[in-house]
């Protein structure tokens, strides 16, 4: 494939390329937010800010590649876990960012090949990763995560592989407990100058839990079309459908140890359920104007289809006269956006300096209706409205190269983000229209030391903030209406740290501290409505450290760690009911983390078999820490695979076990559940097999 630039270059994760030695002029090279198909980089040592590269066979050893979980639990930093209910989604929080969150994911920020999969408004769908065609996913955390926007308390970006050079069709097939099923089948090649990667899969499970049956469809197309030497253009076309996927629900500390599996009641009174259709297109262009120059454009748009059958009947309440709006919410989306990017190499005061420039813009448009829930029977209609919300966004980055050693970034971003909710239900005799718009300037600073050329040092400073999503915003505490006092949260980030890659060892260590003010959390009248509604708190403050080990030994054996201390508390935080909150720890969020792998894999056999280790201390359940906390745990897993070539043939059998000890835990919370049910029960043992089978032509 011919190369548009020297560097990669994608969000953040291409402030550096690879140095022959340190004294290297423009070694780094500033994040263009859009370019697809950027070069993985080998030598990160001088990148400012906490970064975890999972390469495709990381995403896929042995897995049943349709969570992003599976694999981001290598990640220090971050909880990723499967909740066991696809009509929730996983959950994933990045230093206790995000952890609030019920569905879907809040403050960190999803994108694939340049394209955003968080909305505007802060909300993201990590369903809508195509893990069946991913060359790499890279992690970003710290300070510098800041400048990219609404919601960046991290960062997960995916990168999209090309199709192989000869056409190459595979199908892989996985099965496992209660019904579960996944196969894909996928073709890649490469005709004259268009390259072509494609895939469709189908996952099926009647649910570890009762009333949780799911069918998931997904199908992904990346075109890439290198242009000339100079551009390329790259079109990607994602879908997915997930109809009646059933919803269990949470449950109580004393139905956990009743029965682990069941569902709770209302789960079949209201038929819980939901049904998510999601298609959306994206195009990527990329121009080296000069030696000095490049530009980027981007432009996706989509369309987006909930409908969501809710736990109670949300009619009008009969005492209080109080108007309903639903126990059925269906959603009806469309969004779109882009992004013009420009990058320069050159000289400012004697000393070289990359810039980087770009505006973005995002609009995503909804309407939401809510009806009467007649026992898992849409009823009566009970609110009507159209909600829009769109971003627009400036930037500009600079990484300035002091001296062979020392490497300058600095940069901001200006964000203006405007929520409007249009009420056409007025039939309650009120009119509940209303917008509001936030805007933020955050800058962000890094400077990093190439101590050695196998060691770097580097601290960063940045400012964040993440606006409430129009799920947050759809119910008031009290009355009907959006949510419009509830305030954006706002962060201030600090970290340091340090990076060895020498040899077979690969160390990277980060001590970090964030302070939030008016942190986004649960309001008080959830377990009266049996909806989320949010408000905000005072000041919270998240302090820790990073620790990723990484050893070879000789005989193909390696030894991986991931390890988080994160100390997450309020400061200041007084609850509707007027209890003071202050020094209790964030719901949701474990003190400790760690994930450790052993692996062997003897050279030239094909063969390779790990064992891994996966433990979270003790999460607490609300925000006054009163409720049962879950306990923390250990966990141990097995996997191994073998795959033979035979000619143009390659097959790949493979098995996986996951808690090998049978132990019984919870997997994830439900923070400030309703009805104190916070808890959703992990797995006990359970098994997967498997085997892929591919075919080439040469």
């Amino acid at each position: 494939m011919k190369k548009i630039a020297p560097c990669a270059i994608g969000i953040l994760s291409s402030l550096s390329c690879p140095a022959a030695s340190i004294a290297q002029e423009r070694q780094l090279s500033l994040p263009a937010q859009v370019v697809l198909g950027s070069e993985a980089q080998e030598n990160d040592t001088r990148l400012p800010l906490a970064r975890s590269t999972l390469s495709a066979d990381e995403l896929e050893t042995s897995n049943l590649g349709a969570n992003l979980s599976e694999s981001l639990q290598r990640v220090p930093g971050l909880v990723a876990v499967n909740r066991q209910n696809y009509a929730q989604d996983l959950q994933i929080s990045s230093r206790g960012f995000g952890a609030r969150a019920a569905f879907g994911v809040r403050g960190v920020r999803l994108v694939q090949d340049g394209i955003p999969l968080t909305m505007p408004d802060g909300q993201g769908q990590p369903a809508l990763f195509d893990l069946d065609s991913m060359q790499r996913i890279e992690v970003l955390r710290g300070p510098l995560t800041t400048l990219y926007g609404n919601a960046s308390g991290g960062i997960i970006q995916g990168f999209t592989g090309e199709g192989s050079f000869y056409p190459t069709l595979e199908s892989r097939s996985a099965f496992g407990p209660d019904g579960l099923r996944r196969s894909r089948l996928r073709y890649g090649g490469q005709h004259g100058d268009l390259n072509i990667n494609a895939n469709v899969a189908r996952l099926d499970t009647d649910g570890y839990r009762d009333h949780s049956k799911t069918q998931r469809d997904t199908a992904n197309l990346r075109l890439g079309w290198d242009i000339d030497d100079a551009s390329s253009l790259t079109l990607l076309i994602n879908s997915l459908d997930q109809p009646e996927t059933q919803d269990p629900l949470g449950l109580t500390a004393q139905q956990v140890r009743e029965d682990r599996r069941q569902a709770f009641s209302r789960a079949y009174e209201y038929d819980t359920r939901k049904t998510v259709r999601h298609n959306q297109a994206g195009l990527n262009y990329t121009r080296r104007l000069s030696n000095d120059d490049q530009i980027t454009a981007m432009v996706y748009g989509g369309e987006r289809y909930v409908q969501q059958y809710l736990a109670f009947e949300g009619d009008d309440n009969a005492e209080t006269g109080e108007p309903g709006s639903g126990g059925v919410i269906q959603l009806d989306r469309r969004f779109g956006g882009g992004e013009l990017g420009w990058q320069r190499n050159t000289e400012l005061f004697g000393l070289p300096v990359e810039l980087a420039a770009g505006v973005t813009y995002d609009y995503q448009g909804e309407e939401r209706t809510g009806f009467v829930n007649n026992e898992g029977r849409k009823g009566a209609q009970k609110r009507d409205e159209f909600n829009a919300v769109d971003s627009q966004d400036v930037y500009l980055i600079s990484t300035w190269q002091l001296d062979p050693r020392w490497t300058l970034t600095a940069g901001a971003r200006h964000s203006r983000v405007e929520f409007d909710s249009e009420d056409d239900y007025l039939i309650d005799g009120q009119d509940d229209s209303g917008s509001v718009r936030y805007s933020q300037t955050n800058p962000a600073l890094g400077l990093s030391y190439q101590w050695t050329p196998a060691v770097s040092l580097y601290a960063a400073l940045g400012q964040g903030f993440e606006t409430p999503t129009f799920q947050e915003l759809a119910y008031q505490p009290q009355g009907t209406g959006l949510n419009f006092g509830l305030t954006p949260s706002e962060s201030r980030n600090a970290e340091v740290g340090l990076k060895l890659r020498h040899e077979q060892t690969q160390i990277d260590l980060a001590l970090f501290h964030s302070r939030v003010k008016d942190e986004i959390v649960t309001g008080p009248n959830q377990l009266d409505t049996g909806r989320n509604t949010f408000v905000n708190a005072g000041q919270s403050t998240r302090r820790g450290a990073e620790l990723s080990l990484e050893q070879g030994f000789d005989y193909g054996i390696t030894a991986y760690l991931a390890y988080t201390l994160l100390d997450a508390r309020f400061d200041d935080y007084i609850d509707s009911d007027g209890n003071d909150l202050s020094g209790k720890n964030l719901p949701g969020v474990p003190r400790h983390s760690l994930f450790a792998e052993l692996s062997w894999q003897p050279p030239g056999t094909g063969f390779i078999t790990a064992l891994e280790a996966q433990s979270l201390s003790q999460r607490y359940a609300t925000d006054d820490n009163t409720a049962e906390a879950a306990s923390g745990y250990a966990v141990f897993n097995w996997r191994a695979a073998y795959t033979h070539a035979v000619g143009n043939w390659e097959v790949e059998p493979f098995a996986r076990i996951d808690n090998l000890g049978d132990r019984e835990y919870i997997g994830s919370l439900i923070v400030n559940g309703a009805g104190a049910r916070y808890y959703e029960p992990a797995p006990d043992r359970q098994w997967l097999v498997g085997v892929g089978l591919q075919y080439q032509w040469r």
